[in-house]
């Protein structure tokens, strides 16, 4: 008697904008944005180019959604907490997810973006300022300034020369193009880097906590003038 196996070939899942964009992310995680192309996501997804433009209008959109898709897992600010606590958490969590996704800071940087959980960070962060007691043109400068310290040290931490565990090494390479008698201070700085004093390693929260404690001095002035 001839055996017959029970098991069947899965059908191939159905094209969605939902598939588009998860693959597009995964790609430009691994390659960059650079790497993007229509014809390259129908390749990953085993389907014809053309068929994309039945979920997605063009490769905008497709960055867009990505873009969005990455701001989504950040954490928003809660509303129940201390306001400088929750944007401490918001901060930092954006940092993280940035860092998870190189190519993002820029795209987010360069792009308008009105993708809806964009637009519920930006308004979640606004009212969490707002509510705090800033009014709307100094919250507007308040999260401006907390990003534009995100963004800044997390390209500087994604490109930057060197690995952590490299800065003595490096340091002492390169001590010879900082002679003490012409640059005395950059010299005794390297100098504790190269003697294990200090890792030189920038650290995020403490110019985020610079910030913080600056808009708090900010918030408590405004609050006196009213």
């Amino acid at each position: 008697m001839e055996k017959t196996s029970n098991s069947k070939s899965l059908p191939p899942l159905p094209l969605s904008r939902e598939r588009v964009l998860q693959v597009a992310l995964r790609m430009a995680d691994g390659d960059g944005i650079e790497a993007l192309s229509m014809r390259k996501i129908a390749q990953e997804l085993g389907v014809k180019a053309m068929s994309l433009y039945n979920h997605v209008t063009n490769k905008d959109d497709i960055l867009d959604g990505i873009v969005d898709m990455v701001v989504a897992e950040i954490e928003l600010p809660d509303p129940k907490i201390d306001w400088k606590t929750a944007m401490r958490r918001r901060a930092i969590s954006a940092h993280t997810v940035l860092l998870r996704h190189p190519w993002a800071t820029m795209a987010m940087m360069s792009r308008v973006n009105v993708g809806s959980a964009m637009l519920r960070y930006v308004d979640a962060t606004l009212g969490c300022l707002r509510e705090a007691g800033f009014s709307f043109e100094t919250a507007d400068h308040a999260w401006n300034a907390i990003d534009n310290h995100i963004y800044g040290f997390t390209l500087q931490e994604l490109n930057f020369p060197f690995e952590p565990g490299e800065y003595a090494q490096q340091a002492e390479k390169f001590i010879s193009f900082i002679p003490p008698e012409k640059y005395p201070y950059m010299n005794r700085l390297a100098h504790y880097v190269i003697e294990g004093r200090y890792d030189g390693l920038h650290d995020f929260e403490f110019g985020l906590d610079l910030i913080l404690d600056g808009l708090e001095r900010l918030r408590e002035r405004q609050q006196g003038e009213k």
